[in-house]
């Protein structure tokens, strides 16, 4: 009974997650921003997935949720081969928004207090914008302005959006610390 439980939670949190998402896409992105986007506090679901229900679940869960993001997101990469297209997924989505599921993981690793969930977070948002960086790096640097650094260039337009998704999300944590300590009790 307690997996499915922990399958219930994961599902409901991964659709909350998608709904948070879809709804930030309303607002719309600067006319320079070609990928990425600042949510409402989109990761804070998925994070709690992980602390709540476990790593297992949380990764689980972090990946069904970059599927996801893949199918209503994807930008088409400026790749000349397979292997290029092939880490634009993973690097963007695949392990970008797998890291989420960690949050468990740090939260343990911190022997589970309640400030740990909220460091959980900003730690494996900012892992989010380390995956980012390199897949700038390594592909979309294509569109970095002539004489600028390519890792420049990917820290700058990158931290554009993912520095607030940092914050967002950490925020939000700090003030659902308690309620998410709280149901965390099941793993």
């Amino acid at each position: 009974m307690k997996e499915v439980r922990k399958l219930t939670i994961g599902a409901v949190m991964v659709s909350l997650a998608v709904v948070l998402t879809l709804l930030s896409k309303l607002i719309p992105a600067p006319y320079w921003l070609q990928g990425g986007s600042i949510t409402l506090a989109s990761a804070v679901p998925i994070i709690a997935v992980g602390i709540i229900c476990g790593t297992k679940w949380g990764i689980l869960s972090s990946l069904v949720f970059s599927i996801i993001q893949i199918m209503t997101g994807f930008y088409p990469p400026p790749t000349q081969t397979l292997l290029y297209f092939v880490l634009v997924i993973l690097l963007d989505y695949v392990i970008a928004f797998g890291v989420y599921g960690l949050g468990g993981t740090f939260y343990k690793l911190m022997n589970k207090k309640t400030w740990a969930i909220p460091v959980s977070g900003a730690i494996v948002v900012t892992l989010r914008y380390v995956c980012h960086i390199l897949s700038g790096i390594l592909i979309w640097g294509v569109y970095a302005p002539k004489g600028e650094a390519v890792w420049i260039y990917s820290i700058v337009y990158n931290g554009s959006y993912m520095v607030p998704e940092i914050i967002i999300n950490t925020v939000v944590l700090i003030v659902l610390s308690k309620l998410i300590k709280k149901y965390a009790a099941i793993d």
